[in-house]
């Protein structure tokens, strides 16, 4: 953080800050955004390339691919603590990096002939694959900011991080909407790869500055999932946290089921059913920007955080009053088609990424690090995934029972109220660290 100029010029070490600022941390952070950049529209390349195989298998098959996903999220993370505890940090880096990207490429046989192996077998392995890609690529990457920047530089650094990954997230799918109508589904991996290698370049460059905060020099960097699980049942803020996960995924999980069935009934081609998942991805991703930008920084700063916390829920409420009462029909604005499911699905995630997350993340600042490290990765990996076995299964079994989708969307607007209680209690748990002011220091 840059201190003020009003204090006194014999305090030599704030002076020296500043001028670290603007000649050293610049560089570093240009690194930082452009890596994170590139990270992120890697993986939003790759994500309708995933979705288009639940859209071809149908919402039937949803439950197998989560169960697998699950059971190797649980034993693939207590791995992902152990490398990280053990290794040093560029090792870990480079090689899970190129690991990563040439796997992608040693896809491309298996999705060229999709149509003769089959949705459903392929999505068994591509869904575990890029839920792995996702923990060990993002995950190393914050882990590394972690070592770059001091807790301090951090408040102020992350903001451009993470903008660096939004412009990512909303490249990726227009990148994909541009190209796979002309150059099919197998050589959106060959895109996803090389922006991959870019980030790891940028990565590596960042790793071998002299000017950067990292005190451990590229040591191990630690962590145990089973710490985390037991911090996320023992603390109250954490178990609301559990809670609102399981809520808040079980509704968006729900859209995306619906919608599997939806893009199975009306694609036929594999390129334009991930052109569509491509669209959703880009429709959320500008919702989101648009509200990090304008609405939530408003809300945070004037009503507090905990109607961040509330009020995206409240939200979700109205939309799936909405889809009760309209169903899984069309709408028709203009010249264009727009399934009402789409909308829920654009809106619910949109609010989660533009206000929910940002409001969490504030949150999870006023915590003990341990909490705000190993409770927050617990929740956010093997949590999550049950919450997706447990909505897919559930959903599954009403539809194949004969409940409407009325009935489920009056039970997900009742699980949206629960949702925004279970928001406020978060953002006042009692074991939340007090809110700190500008001139003191970050724990």
């Amino acid at each position: 953080m840059l201190v003020s100029t009003k204090i006194p010029a014999e305090r030599p070490p704030p002076v020296n800050v500043r001028r670290r600022v603007a000649l050293g941390e610049g560089r570093t952070l240009a690194l930082s955004v452009i890596a994170f950049f590139f990270v992120m529209t890697s993986y939003y390349v790759l994500r309708p390339v995933r979705d288009q195989l639940a859209g071809a298998a149908g919402s039937q098959s949803l439950p197998t691919f989560y169960a697998i996903v699950f059971v190797v999220m649980l034993a693939l993370t207590p791995v992902f603590g152990w490398l990280v505890s053990r290794f040093p940090r560029k090792r870990v880096i480079g090689s899970s990096y190129l690991f990563f990207a040439a796997s992608m490429l040693a896809f491309i046989p298996a999705f060229i002939a999709q149509d003769r192996i089959g949705a459903v077998s392929l999505g068994r392995i591509f869904f575990v694959w890029v839920s792995v890609f996702n923990l060990f690529v993002v995950s190393l990457f914050w882990s590394f900011m972690a070592d770059v920047y001091r807790s301090q530089q951090a408040r102020v650094m992350f903001p451009f991080i993470a903008a660096g990954g939004m412009a990512g997230a909303l490249l990726g799918p227009l990148l994909t909407r541009l190209l796979v109508q002309r150059l099919g589904v197998p050589a959106m991996l060959v895109v996803s790869a090389t922006l991959l290698l870019l980030a790891l370049g940028a990565l590596l460059a960042l790793s071998g500055r002299r000017d950067i905060n990292d005190d451990s020099a590229g040591a191990p960097v630690g962590g145990s999932i089973l710490q985390g699980a037991k911090a996320a049942f023992s603390q109250p803020f954490l178990r609301y946290m559990l809670v609102l996960m399981l809520l808040g995924d079980g509704i968006a999980t729900m859209g995306y089921t619906l919608m599997a069935d939806y893009t199975k009934a009306h694609f036929v081609d594999n390129a334009a059913r991930t052109a569509f998942y491509a669209d959703l991805d880009l429709w959320t991703n500008c919702f989101g920007a648009l509200l990090q930008l304008t609405l939530t920084p408003m809300i945070m700063r004037g009503l507090g955080v905990v109607w961040a916390m509330v009020l995206p829920a409240l939200a979700n409420m109205l939309l799936l009053l909405g889809l009760s009462l309209a169903g899984l029909v069309d709408l028709h604005v203009g010249g264009w088609t727009v399934p009402v499911i789409a909308i829920v699905l654009v809106g619910s995630r949109g609010m989660t990424y533009g206000m929910t997350k940002p409001a969490s993340d504030a949150l999870y600042t006023r915590t003990p690090r341990e909490v705000r490290y190993k409770g927050k990765n617990f929740i956010e990996t093997a949590v999550w995934r049950f919450g997706d076995l447990v909505v897919t299964t559930g959903l599954v079994a009403l539809r194949g029972a004969g409940v409407g989708i009325t009935a489920i969307g009056l039970t997900a607007a009742g699980l949206a109220c629960v949702a925004a209680e279970m928001g406020r209690r978060a953002a006042t748990s009692p074991d939340l660290l007090p809110e700190q002011r500008d001139d003191q220091p970050v724990i």
